[in-house]
């Protein structure tokens, strides 16, 4: 069969500028919304200074947080699809601030205790987030499957991937700083204050299609084109949900999440402990943003070799990711020094950003098409959540039991298991209803 590939189409200046105000805005809501997850890294060892948590208590929450987190995502897909992405996004980012909020609050319920009643309340607190959080990925991804032909899919993700990485970077200054000099839950509720800026600002600007703002639409070419089909379950089962691409994607997705949250829930700890780093000395500061901008990095080399060298192929990217997490996981397993930790810790936030742009930021749009690109990031992002469900309350068990020694080798499995599934779905493409890809 022949390949068709549908031309980029030409889009006005006045089209560019409406689309970057909208994916500008959309990206630093997002940005923001990383903040607001990825806080509870930087509070995990004061969590246990505080109340005399051990590594699997502290672990528990992250666990509930995750698993939660990944069911909603599955759930919460199809709702996005049905709603619009800008509704999604909204319902995701005020939530997510009232729930940092909560979490911070607890540090003022003594009446609680310090034993299984507070552990409770913060494990309940933080899912409650995990579940707003799980709309964030799957609207954005929604909103921008509607602005982005598929061939300009692959760089543009790599930015919204920067974008992303600047919450990132936000946090690890404001958490080593903010736990540092502040009470540790000033590290929840400053990034409510910008969710909650960001989310305004979001209600203002971003629409969910170019038709909303009086700009024509046009034809994506991904595997909604030439679709006139409902969307409802049936439609999102077939599109999605039964698709032996969609449904590899997200096994690859459970090892991606292991290693990910594997990765950034216990890094800055395993800093602290390991090797013996204050988080707001300059070894530290100098390393963690280098893991950001490194991130980055990853974003914009994989969005810009699938979309140049591959044809908007992303498997191809995913699988060298995957490669480059495994030397790195080895070089953390066996620890020469500090500095090749840090080089390791660098690489594999490249390469865990190569393999997060390409499979949730940017198969989801093509392989579920405008249509369904909200349901395949939900199964996308909630199988990769759920994988990191276990570096929870599991990760914090075998850590406290075993040491750091086990930390590193513990994940490299997983990256194996993930290059080996994108080398079977090294050629694939989405097909249109038409049958052209």
């Amino acid at each position: 069969m022949t390949l068709i590939h549908h031309a980029v189409p030409s889009h006005s200046p006045a089209f560019r500028r409406r689309r970057s105000l909208n994916w500008l805005t959309l990206g630093f809501t997002y940005a923001a919304m990383y903040m607001g997850r990825y806080n509870l890294s930087f509070a995990n060892k004061a969590l246990s200074d505080t109340y005399g948590w051990d590594k699997t208590q502290v672990g528990a929450i992250i666990s509930a947080a995750l698993t939660i987190y990944g069911i909603s995502a599955l759930f919460n897909g199809p709702i996005a699809d049905r709603i619009g992405g800008r509704k999604a996004m909204l319902i995701g980012v005020f939530g997510s601030v009232v729930f940092n909020i909560a979490f911070g609050l607890g540090a003022y319920v003594g009446f609680l205790g310090t034993g299984s009643l507070l552990l409770a309340y913060f494990a309940t607190a933080w899912s409650f987030n995990a579940y707003f959080q799980s709309y964030s990925a799957l609207a954005l991804i929604k909103v921008n499957s509607g602005w982005f032909h598929r061939r300009e899919r692959g760089v543009f993700s790599a930015i919204f991937g920067s974008m992303i990485q600047s919450g990132r970077a936000l946090i690890f200054v404001i958490g080593g700083i903010a736990v540092t000099f502040l009470p540790w839950q000033w590290v929840f509720f400053i990034p409510a204050g910008i969710m909650l800026g960001m989310g305004l600002m979001t209600l203002a600007i971003v629409r969910d299609s170019p038709e909303e703002v009086g700009h024509p639409g046009f034809d994506t070419d991904d595997a909604s084109s030439g679709d006139t089909d409902t969307v409802d379950m049936k439609y999102l089962m077939k599109k999605v949900f039964t698709n032996p691409i969609t449904v590899t994607i997200a096994i690859a997705e459970f090892c991606t999440g292991f290693v990910r949250h594997g990765f950034e829930q216990w890094f800055p700890r395993y800093m602290q402990e390991a090797q013996h780093l204050a988080l707001d000395s300059p070894v530290f500061q100098k390393g963690a943003l280098s893991v950001v901008l490194a991130g980055i990095a990853g974003a914009f080399a994989a969005g810009t070799i699938s979309d140049w060298v591959f044809k908007s192929r992303r498997p191809p990217v995913a699988f060298f990711g995957y490669f480059l997490q495994i030397i790195c996981l080895a070089i953390v397993w066996i620890s020469p020094s500090v500095e090749w930790v840090i080089v390791a810790f660098v690489v594999n936030s490249f390469a865990i950003s190569i393999v997060h742009s390409m499979l949730s930021g940017t198969a989801s749009m093509d392989f579920g098409g405008r249509k369904a690109a909200a349901s395949a990031t939900g199964m996308f992002d909630g199988m990769q959540y759920i994988g990191g469900a276990a570096v929870g309350a599991g990760m914090g068990w075998m850590l406290e039991n075993w040491g750091w020694g086990t930390w590193g080798p513990s994940m490299i499995g997983f990256s194996l298991i993930g290059a080996l599934l994108m080398l079977k779905l090294w050629n694939a493409v989405p097909t249109t209803t038409s049958g052209s890809h």
